[in-house]
């Protein structure tokens, strides 16, 4: 009887598994082998990629409407704002002596003549509304102005901001109440503002083609008040016509800033008119509550009093700065 030959030692459990999965790892190292080997093969051959190409065209070539030339060259690096940009003119000429304020304005401005001289012109006097007994104005009779009338006794007024002079008027009686011989610079360009004659229709005559007639309206207001010899316009925008002021030499006892509203008109008025306002003056100003509130006039006059140290208090709708410090 022969012996049974000895049997194999059965196999480890895993390696059908592998068998089974041997196939799939042979293809897919195939397939890997061969695609490293074409992209090798491709790249070596192609030439190197050349840097994008830009076309400047002149001012001579034709160019479609939504094509924008392009440039090769970087742009400079944008230096920052000058500190100039914030600075404001803080000395002026030599002050004029009161008595020869008004002469240098009628000079400066109207070739040494008055303003109200022969006016109305025939052209303009029909097309102009009769004054009413109340100018339109905006807190214009408040009593911040006659408590500054009487505390200060101002012999020159400066007002950045007129419109039909409703305020200027009251200043001007109000110093004559007092036997004040105040001069009242009324600075504004006497153009209004877009949309203006919609809110006061009849208050302002119609447009003569391009004059508002807002200058010769304001003044027959004044002409009619018997105030020709102490109300004076400047019909330019506040920061030329402060600008010229500074220049002449003329001051004031007074200053009130009711132009723009809005900050940066705010900021820039204060700044001018306080250079051009007389040590120991005052400088006020209205709208210091509004809907715009740390947005427009208030925010603007609350950084230059805290700026130039000075005290800001609130009187009604206007505010008051305490008085310019002497010289030395």
């Amino acid at each position: 009887m022969k012996p049974h030959p000895p049997s194999s030692p059965p196999f480890p459990p895993f390696l059908p598994a592998i068998r089974r999965l041997l196939p799939r790892a042979v293809f897919f190292l195939f397939l890997f082998s061969l695609g490293y080997t074409l992209g090798f093969l491709s790249s070596s051959s192609s030439p190197p990629p050349q840097p994008p190409q830009f076309h400047v065209q002149t001012q001579l070539q034709s160019q479609p409407h939504d094509q924008i030339p392009v440039s090769t060259s970087p742009s400079p690096p944008v230096a920052p704002p000058p500190h100039d940009l914030l600075r404001f003119r803080t000395k002026c000429a030599d002050p004029v002596p009161q008595p020869d304020v008004l002469r240098t304005v009628l000079d400066r401005v109207y070739n040494g003549s008055s303003p109200y001289a022969g006016f109305p012109p025939p052209a303009i006097a029909p097309l102009l509304y009769p004054p009413p007994h109340r100018l339109r104005g905006w807190g214009s009779t408040k009593p911040v102005f006659r408590d500054l009338i009487e505390s200060v006794r101002p012999l020159t007024i400066i007002e950045l901001g007129t419109f039909l002079g409703a305020s200027a008027l009251h200043m001007a009686a109000l110093s004559r109440n007092l036997s004040l011989p105040s001069l009242i610079l009324c600075l504004d360009d006497f153009r209004g503002w877009p949309g203006f004659r919609r809110r006061f229709p009849r208050d302002i005559p119609p447009p003569l083609h391009a004059d508002a007639l807002l200058l010769p309206q304001f003044m027959l207001a004044v002409a009619a008040a018997g105030e020709a010899d102490r109300v004076i316009p400047v019909p330019f925008s506040t920061g030329s016509a402060l600008a010229a002021l500074c220049d002449w030499g003329v001051y004031g006892d007074l200053i009130e800033v009711d132009a723009g509203h809005d900050f940066h008109s705010a900021w820039a008025d204060i700044n001018m008119a306080y250079a051009v306002l007389r040590p120991g003056g005052v400088l006020f100003g209205h709208d210091y509550y509004t809907a715009a509130d740390d947005h427009g006039v208030r925010r603007a006059v609350t950084l230059f009093a805290k700026v130039k140290g000075l005290r800001l208090r609130p009187h009604g709708q206007h505010w008051v700065l305490s008085p310019k410090p002497l010289d030395p």
